[in-house]
């Protein structure tokens, strides 16, 4: 009897447990503690930290991957409003490091209510449209969705946090161009942000001066941006991100310099080596064949989510799944933008590979809600 009932548990296992994102992860978290090790310089304390992070995150995905499927809706509008509340508390109540108000201290831990948002923003706007109940996006429900989506951007940009809010909004406007987003919409959207970076290109030399400030944006955004058109403007200050991480991906030419023989990385050449820039240790360490596995990877992640979202059984299911991937490609794209020098150094970490447990609990949320979706489809 013994037996039967472990056959049975093991049976429940593998049916909510989708095998394809399983096996991505266990490589992903081979290689990243792999280059933990080397980035850290044989830290034990960040290593094992980076190893707790991972069977915590891992323990959480099983249980969303578990529970029964109709609770990511009914929790939905529940986790939404908390996050909000949260956001608000940070204004309020909110712990200042390096300057940005990000952080909220609970006694006995410390949370960044933004990371929250990431999940409950897709959440909430994949509830709301499959309340509605309708084949087609109407204008009324593109504002009040606009509405649930440009709150907690808000709040988050004042922090000030640009990147995060950038996340946020991208995993939100997923839901809504997912959903039936017309390209009449989207068309002045584009041509507009065609516009100002053309604009930005041409008078860069009169943008970037000292003595002007950009609407909208904090100093050290307007900063980032021009430090991206013209790095060797500040080659030991505000380019020296850009600059060392580029130096340390091209030196590491086709197969790498070997493990825990990067001269960049070990020297203390590349900054944030084992967070924001952990992909500049990693392309040293392993070259382009490495980087190249690594995008595989990355790509069978995405295509995997894509394809759950393709084969499930609702609206919400279908929405919400095909955000969660949208939001994985943007932190992969973005921060490998980033540390190639190809978009603005916005404090993005890489998925599954930069040190830290609140973006990496994200991500293993991200991929249980995923398989969560994934054991309704019908086999």
């Amino acid at each position: 009897m013994l037996k039967n009932f472990y056959i049975l548990i093991s049976q429940k296992i593998i049916n909510c447990v989708d095998l394809y994102l399983l096996l991505i992860l266990i490589a992903f978290m081979a290689i990243d503690m792999a280059v933990i090790y080397s980035a850290a310089g044989s830290s034990s304390s960040r290593f094992l930290g980076q190893f707790d992070h991972f069977l915590f995150s891992l323990f959480v995905m099983f249980l969303i991957a578990f529970m029964p499927t109709y609770l990511l809706r009914n929790f939905s509008i529940p986790f939404y409003i908390l996050g909000i509340v949260l956001l608000l508390c940070v204004e309020f109540f909110g712990e200042t490091v390096k300057g940005a108000t990000r952080w909220l201290s609970l006694g006995f831990i410390r949370i960044q209510p933004s990371e929250i948002l990431k999940i409950a923003v897709p959440m909430m706007i994949s509830y709301f449209f499959d309340a509605q109940d309708k084949p087609y996006l109407s204008f009324r429900s593109f504002l009040i969705s606009s509405l649930i989506l440009i709150i907690p951007c808000f709040l988050i940009v004042i922090q000030p946090d640009l990147g995060t809010a950038l996340l946020v909004f991208g995993a939100g406007i997923s839901v809504i161009y997912f959903a039936g987003l017309s390209f009449k919409i989207i068309l002045p959207i584009f041509l507009t942000f065609t516009f100002v970076i053309s604009y930005l290109l041409y008078y860069e030399d009169t943008l970037c001066a000292d003595d002007v400030t950009w609407l909208l944006l904090h100093d050290y955004q307007k900063n980032r941006i021009c430090t991206l058109l013209n790095p060797n403007s500040d080659p030991l200050g505000r380019g020296f991100h850009t600059i060392q991480s580029i130096i340390a991906i091209g030196s590491g030419g086709l197969y790498g310099k070997g493990y825990m023989l990067g001269t960049q990385t070990h020297l203390d050449f590349i900054p944030e080596r084992s967070t924001d820039f952990i992909f500049a240790v990693y392309a040293e360490e392993f070259g382009l064949y490495g980087c190249i596995f690594l995008l595989i990877l990355y790509s069978l992640l995405i295509f995997r989510g894509f394809l759950i979202s393709i084969q499930a059984n609702s609206q919400f299911s279908r929405l919400l799944a095909g955000s969660i991937t949208m939001m994985i490609f943007i932190y992969v794209f973005v921060n490998i933008g980033m540390v190639t020098g190809i978009l603005p150094v916005v404090g993005v970490p890489l998925p599954f590979m930069s040190y830290g447990g609140s973006a990496l609990l994200t991500m293993c949320i991200a991929c249980g809600i995923l398989m969560n979706i994934g054991r309704t489809i019908e086999k």
